[in-house]
């Protein structure tokens, strides 16, 4: 029985996300994406405050079902509405990929290249085992793993959009200096204030350290553009948008630690993400 994977793919990489959707769309990267109907469509909503940490944080995902693979994209909570998971339900991939709400655009996308381009060795991914622990362990773990991709020299100062204090964490033991940077804003768990405009702080910065979370709402692209110009690093961690950020390696992006769902923070047993591209 032939699989999805089997279908002939003319391209691994593109040179922008929109280059990217709309060889997609060409079927350029696997199958006719009309022909691709999603079976189910779901979100999972998350409260955190893990233990020993003086703040919390919360998260809600939509995540879209193809097959055998799921995509997702994280959302502002309750930003997505009930209407829009059931719109999803039965459509195929190319009128999601047309669909109004970016994250549905985005978790459509993730779900055909998941489907298309599954993680694994054949298509460029070193797997990274994380252990089985609590929400801080595992959370500490996949932080070393992402910054473990980060190519540069203790002093260095690394633009981190998508604050996550375990990153920072893992940062500060590499002695790498560290610009917070969130449109929430607030404070890290030491007390340093978030910035909330990454691009004004990127000509400070040596290299960009950046969430999936940038494909949803719309500010990847200028920090790929930066990346590019400026030739400097640009490595993702990407629950939103997995198997997509993979894809625009070599056109901006440097590296990704790719994460599918589930998530490390669903599960307290071992789990794997995906590394792709560059480290130390």
């Amino acid at each position: 029985m032939s699989t999805i994977t089997d279908v002939p793919r003319i391209r691994s990489t593109a040179s922008s996300y929109e280059d990217l959707v709309a060889g997609v769309l060409r079927g350029e990267f696997g199958p006719d994406p009309s022909a691709q109907r999603v079976s189910v469509a779901f979100t999972t909503r998350q409260a955190v405050r893990h233990e020993g940490r003086g703040g919390g944080y919360r998260n809600e995902v939509l995540s879209l079902r193809l097959g055998e693979a799921v995509g997702s994209c994280a959302v502002e909570p309750g930003a997505l509405s009930d209407g829009a998971v059931e719109e999803c339900v039965g459509a195929d991939i190319a009128q999601l990929l047309g669909h109004a709400d970016l994250s549905v655009r985005v978790a459509a996308l993730d779900a055909y290249l998941m489907r298309a381009w599954p993680h694994g060795p054949g298509n460029g991914a070193r797997p990274f085992a994380l252990p089985a622990g609590s929400s801080l362990e595992k959370s500490r773990a996949r932080a070393r793993g992402v910054v473990e991709l980060i190519d540069a020299e203790p002093g260095a100062t690394v633009l981190v959009v998508g604050v996550v204090n375990s990153l920072l964490e893992a940062l500060r033991a590499r002695g790498l200096a560290y610009v917070p940077c969130d449109l929430k804003g607030g404070t890290t768990e030491w007390g340093e204030p978030v910035r909330t405009d990454a691009l004004a702080e990127l000509e400070g910065c040596d290299v960009v350290l950046a969430s999936g979370m940038t494909l949803g709402n719309g500010s990847f692209e200028p920090l790929r553009q930066h990346a590019r110009r400026h030739g400097r690093q640009l490595v993702m961690f990407a629950q939103t948008g997995s198997a997509v950020l993979p894809r625009l390696i070599g056109s901006g992006v440097s590296a990704v630690c790719a994460e599918p769902y589930p998530f490390f923070w669903l599960d307290g047993g071992p789990g794997t993400v995906h590394r792709y591209g560059a480290g130390r």
